[in-house]
């Protein structure tokens, strides 16, 4: 349920082959071992008509995206677009010929299936593993879980037959836990540990036994001489960043009280000097513009 746990389990465009090994010899399958596409190769392959179908398990993709107009493009070049979503966004209307939201529970909602009331693990910023047990009252009866989705998907297209247990997982998680410990290293016994109070954390050479797994044996230094940008006369450098009641590309709030700023979110901050010397006043109204490879780009009012 978060990008750091979907890291472990194996969500990657270049999963190593140990890890491949493992996934087959757990259910009797054959991954593909072709490299898959990263974020910005996806966008150039639906841009290119080589990929027709794009399924987003929540995120919104077209904001999120650095190139707006080129991601936008690209999704509606597609055939089919599927947001998996527990709430609406900009990507929910940038969509391909045909295009379907699926509304699911969120992690802090109530989860029962066919086993009972479940539960989800999520991993946080310091490797450790834990239960998320959701306790509020879903929208409707009607709304299905991510995991019941993306079991009910895989059912349909691989058909009864398929050596997955679709089923049973749809039914009770701690199955896809039990097969979790089978193939992601570090996760052995996975459904006692992550139900201690604390959780577990996951194993970490380095830090646990002082083992490097590089080519020499010890951890690896190295230098980079620092790059400093050119600022031509009348130009600025941008960067952007995380304001408060921000969560990756979500929205919860117009205040930021990190820096005082109310009701706001297109907020740009500039030197004093600077705003002196290109003759604005604290508070103006602009458009940012950058020049790149002799093309503009334009965000306006801010």
């Amino acid at each position: 349920s978060n990008v750091q746990g979907d890291r472990t389990m194996g969500i990657w465009e270049k999963m190593p082959e140990q890890f491949l090994a493992a996934l087959d010899a757990r259910f009797g399958i054959s991954s593909p071992r072709k490299h898959g596409h990263d974020t910005v190769d996806a966008i150039r392959a639906m841009r290119d008509g080589r990929a027709k179908v794009f399924v987003g398990m929540g995120g919104n993709f077209v904001s999120a995206t650095p190139d707006t107009d080129v991601t936008a493009a690209a999704m509606r070049n597609c055939a089919l677009t599927v947001q998996i979503s527990t709430k609406l966004n900009r990507s929910h209307v940038i969509h391909g010929r045909t295009a379907l939201i699926l509304p699911t529970l969120g992690r802090t909602d109530k989860d029962f299936q066919a086993g009972g009331k479940q539960v989800v693990s999520v991993e946080d910023s310091m490797s450790m593993v834990h239960l998320s047990r959701g306790g509020l009252t879903p929208p409707s009866d009607c709304v299905r879980s991510e995991v019941a989705i993306v079991c009910q998907l895989a059912r349909a297209l691989l058909g009864p037959d398929h050596p997955v247990p679709w089923e049973s997982f749809n039914a009770d998680y701690d199955g896809i836990r039990d097969a979790i410990a089978d193939v992601v290293p570090g996760c052995a016994d996975y459904n006692t540990r992550v139900r201690l109070p604390d959780g577990f954390q996951l194993p970490h050479p380095p830090r646990d036994a002082r083992e490097f797994p590089t080519h020499t044996g010890k951890a690896n230094f190295s230098i980079e001489p620092v790059e400093w940008v050119p600022v031509p006369e009348g130009r600025l450098v941008l960067q952007t960043l995380r304001s408060h009641d921000q969560y990756n590309t979500t929205i919860y709030g117009l205040d930021d009280r990190y820096r005082g700023v109310k009701g706001g979110r297109r907020v740009v901050f500039v030197n004093p000097a600077d705003i002196a010397a290109l003759g604005l006043q604290d508070g103006s109204r602009v458009d940012l513009v950058s020049e790149f490879d002799g093309q503009e780009r334009r965000a306006k009012d801010f």
